[in-house]
């Protein structure tokens, strides 16, 4: 309940702290439309009137803006602190005389002015004006990167679908066990998938290359496959691709089982918007298995 109160507040805050920054450069633009229509020569900005728009912009720039984001750049790292350019544009109305020179010699009648406020999570952060087409608002700039993974959560990626060793069967200690996992585009790959925005389409393709056993007995088991699915006819013989032999019973572990863990990471490659890269997932999938020894009757 506390995060979900401190998160609301600070959407408040953010979307607070844009309203001040745009009812001050909306502002700065009467101001500056009254300099134009009145003044025949160039403002006096180092009196500190608030004549031109670079002087008045800089009223309470400062700080984060929120709302919905185009993204304008950066990237994301692994650890998911964004570090991206993120720009939100408002369109400023009633529009500034035809005078005044954010238009750019543009004719109002046929063009729209936006306010463009940007964050990075930083104080130092660009704010600007743009003039476009009536009917027409600009478009937010998309990083291909955050496209792709779009794409990657969109292919809902499991963890390993675990065929060997089963969970109601029961192991002995020396004999070799085979592991396999049961293969398709959710468990195993290929998977792919594609996001667009912006104009801009990226394609990934996802495909786990490698699966990493914890056997619950300490040891752990590198495997770069699937792994191969044991027969009747293999006997006593050792897994070719991925196997283990317990040395010991499961009798001393947590409920007399040993917890084996399986984790898959999936290799993804991306490409689009005149881009491409790499990524990587991890998944984890779990079952308990029962180890016993060899009775011998006498």
């Amino acid at each position: 309940m506390g995060d979900d109160m401190d998160g609301h507040q600070a959407d408040r805050s953010r979307t607070s702290l844009l309203a001040e920054r745009l009812a001050a450069v909306t502002g700065a633009l009467v101001l500056a439309s009254a300099s134009v229509a009145h003044a025949d020569h160039d403002p006096d900005v180092g009196a500190g009137n608030c004549q031109i728009i670079k002087f008045c912009v800089a009223v309470g720039a400062g700080g984060k803006t929120g709302g919905n984001t185009g993204q304008a750049g950066g990237s994301t790292g692994s650890s998911g602190t964004d570090s991206k350019l993120k720009c939100q544009y408002t369109k400023i109305e009633p529009k500034p005389p035809a005078a005044h020179p954010a238009w750019k010699g543009k004719n109002p009648a046929k063009f729209d002015m936006y306010f463009m406020s940007c964050s990075d999570g930083g104080m130092d952060n660009p704010d600007g004006f743009i003039v476009v087409p009536q009917g027409h608002p600009p478009v937010p700039q998309v990083d291909p990167r955050e496209l792709a993974q779009r794409a990657v959560d969109s292919m809902t990626l499991l963890g390993p679908d675990i065929a060997s060793p089963r969970a109601n069967g029961r192991y002995t200690v020396g004999v070799p066990m085979w592991m396999w996992v049961n293969q398709s585009a959710t468990t195993y790959g290929p998977n792919t998938a594609s996001a667009s925005a912006g104009g801009i389409t990226v394609t990934a393709t996802a495909k786990v290359s490698k699966i990493v056993w914890a056997m619950g007995d300490g040891a752990t088991v590198t495997c770069n496959g699937p792994g191969t699915p044991y027969t009747s006819s293999q006997t006593m013989a050792k897994s070719p691709t991925c196997g283990h032999a317990y040395a010991t019973t499961s009798a001393d572990a947590q409920g007399s089982q040993f917890p084996v863990t399986a984790t898959s990471t999936w290799e993804i490659t991306w490409q689009g918007g005149g881009q491409a890269g790499q990524l990587s997932e991890v998944r984890r999938s779990a079952v308990p298995v029962t180890v016993g020894e060899v009775q011998v009757v006498r």
